[in-house]
Order: structure tokens, then sequence, then C-alpha cells
């Protein structure tokens, strides 16, 4: 049996498992719960899934520093970011208001080149790119034109060079197959 210091009583580590509004938190504060009615390490690193060493070290954060501790602490572990920095997306907001050196669009691996370039980098993973165009509010999204008359005649000519015909010969005619009579459709054997 681990010992667990008594910053809250065994009830109110069972109100704040229910309660914990984040799921690493409800999941922290279940073992540190279980741990303080009596269940074993093992038995609560395998009810829960975590390893016997995770669930020693929630104990060992518990203990140190209270219910403060336990939850997710990434968001206050104290690194500035390493790829999406200030002065790199700043860069890229410069940057793609040209097209990209491959032309077409820009998409989320071709700001991660541009990134890596950047930074010096070999490689910057393609989901950071996408990060860097949620963070500078990028879309390539544009909206229709709500009336024809709204769009002018270069974008009309464009709607006319790009919209599809139907052919006259498939106007109006679904094909299908046709139906073969066998054993369970035909009425001879009635």
């Amino acid at each position: 049996m681990m010992k667990i210091e008594a910053h809250l009583s065994v009830a109110k580590l069972e109100e704040r498992y229910e309660t914990a509004p984040e799921p690493i938190a409800k999941s922290h504060f279940h073992a540190i719960w279980l741990l303080a009615m009596g269940h074993s390490a093992a038995d609560v690193a395998r009810l829960l899934s975590f390893s016997t060493r995770w669930v020693k070290a929630l104990v060992s954060r518990y203990n140190e520093g209270g219910p403060e501790r336990l939850g997710d602490q990434r968001a206050t572990n104290g690194a500035e970011p390493s790829i999406l920095t200030p002065q790199a997306l700043e860069a890229l907001k410069a940057r793609i208001k040209t097209p990209p050196d491959d032309g077409g669009q820009w998409s989320g691996p071709k700001v991660a080149r541009f990134l890596a370039r950047f930074h010096g980098l070999a490689s910057v993973r393609n989901q950071r790119g996408f990060e860097a165009l949620v963070a500078i509010g990028y879309s390539i999204q544009q909206p229709r034109p709500r009336h024809p008359d709204a769009a002018g005649e270069a974008e009309r000519a464009e709607l006319k060079k790009n919209s599809s015909r139907r052919s006259k010969k498939s106007a109006g005619r679904i094909p299908a197959q046709r139906s073969k009579p066998g054993r369970w459709t035909s009425i001879a054997s009635a």
C-alpha cells in the first residue's frame, strides 16, 4: 500500500474524480482516490490501463504538490513554441501572399517545408503546417457570388468554361440492367 498525503479526504478525492472537467484530471484523481481507499498500485494500474511506474509518479506528484499537480500539466510546462514562433508566423503571413514555389495552393505540407527552411531544419511534420495555417487564419475557401449579376465578365466566362454540359445521348435516361427470368421470377412455373 502506498502512502498518500492527506491533502484531500477520500470523499473529496472521489468528488474531484467525479466532477473533473477534463479526462486526464479525471483519471489522475481516480487513481489517487483508489490508492487512498487502500488499493495497491498494481491493481490501480491494471484497472486504469496505466503502468505501475506512472501510478507511482502520480502519487509522487500528488504528495509533493497536492491536487493542483494532477491533470494535464502540458499547458503550464513553461516551454516556448519552437516551430510556430511569432517570427515564423509573421514570415508565413508575408510569404503566402504569393503562390508556393511549386505552384498550386498553399497546403499544410507546403507550409511545413517553408517552416523547415525558415528554421534551418531538415524537415517539419505536415501537421505543424496545418497548425500554422490555422494560427494565421488562412483559408483557401472563397465565397461564390450571390447573384449572376454580381460576377464580372471574367468570372462569368470562367464559370461557363468550367461548367460541364450534359450530353444529349444520356439526357433523361438512366441505364439499368434488364431483369432476367429465373426460377423466382418466371411466371411459367406458377
